[in-house]
């Protein structure tokens, strides 16, 4: 898949009358894949181009001020996106400036124009322009004016309720794994850079890489059974998301993991994926070191188990 970042970058003569959708596609789950790969069978159908375009950051960041909790950043997101078989994805810088262009000078200049498209598919819900006032039956509209085919797609739905970021977000927060991985089609993940912590867990016995998520979308704290990908390979392991009681608690929270059978290796620095399977337990607070130890040798005996 080929990036293309920002309007500057249009238009591209590579693009073929490409078939566009556009949206933040946070999480990439069950149904932004089915808006993707709708265009996708689409776009090979007529032999043309799919461009997906989403954006560096997520909107209400801009419009509220507020900090979303990501359930994917911008990286994996385009990376998971390339991997349905997209052509090329367009990332568009979001600002304020941008938030306040009308829908029809979207339609008519970035998606007719900038991108020369054929077609447009987007979901059932989906909205666009300066206060959200561009909906499927105005493009339609517009699309009859300026040569553009329109299709959109039914919406997934979970227990009554159409699948979404924010229900995402809230099976997450809340600890329901299963309902996280059903709606992603994949397990929940964070994605962290690894720092340096205070170097407990290694005269423990058990090394740790410790992240620093950010704004991540996380799960309860506690102990989890997960799996990170490195080099090639998933690692099993068992990870603690919280603030180490027994050692006082300091540094606030922190997500420290501590994969089974790893060969030694200086991952300061290195950006993971850490997946969650399966909660184990609550964090606790320990009387003492030993306790700790036992804990922790069981809680890795109960993670291979699974």
């Amino acid at each position: 898949m080929e990036i293309l970042s920002g309007l500057e970058s249009l238009p591209d003569f590579r693009l073929r009358s490409p078939i566009v959708t556009w949206g933040v596609f946070d999480g990439v789950h069950r149904g932004h894949r089915n808006v993707i790969q709708a265009v996708l069978s689409w776009a090979r159908a007529e032999g043309i181009s799919s461009v997906v375009a989403t954006f560096d950051r997520h909107p209400r960041e801009v419009l509220q001020g507020t900090r979303v909790p990501l359930v994917t950043p911008l990286g994996e997101r385009l990376r998971l996106i390339g991997e349905i078989g997209i052509d090329f994805c367009l990332v568009l810088n979001f600002t304020l400036e941008f938030s306040r262009t009308p829908a029809r000078e979207f339609i008519r200049n970035v998606v007719a124009g900038g991108l020369g498209a054929r077609g447009v598919l987007l979901g059932p819900d989906s909205r666009f322009g300066r206060d959200r006032t561009g909906d499927l039956e105005y493009l339609e509209t517009l699309g009859r004016e300026l040569g553009l085919e329109v299709r959109h797609c039914a919406a997934e739905q979970f227990q009554g309720r159409p699948v979404s970021s924010t229900l995402i977000r809230e099976a997450v927060l809340a600890g329901r794994l299963e309902d996280a991985r059903f709606l992603l089609g994949r397990p929940p993940s964070v994605i962290g850079t690894v720092i340096r912590g205070t170097r407990r867990g290694t005269p423990l016995g058990f090394p740790t890489a410790n992240l620093d998520l950010q704004h991540a979308v996380r799960p309860p704290r506690g102990v989890y059974a997960v799996e990170v990908p490195f080099e090639g390979r998933p690692w099993r392991g068992v990870a603690n998301l919280g603030t180490r009681p027994t050692f006082g608690g300091e540094g606030g929270e922190l997500l420290e993991v501590h994969l089974l059978d790893f060969p030694p290796a200086d991952l300061y620095g290195r950006v993971l994926e850490v997946r969650f399977i399966s909660r184990l337990r609550d964090e606790q607070k320990f009387g003492g070191v030993d306790d700790l130890k036992r804990q922790i040798a069981a809680d890795i005996d109960l993670a291979r188990r699974l």
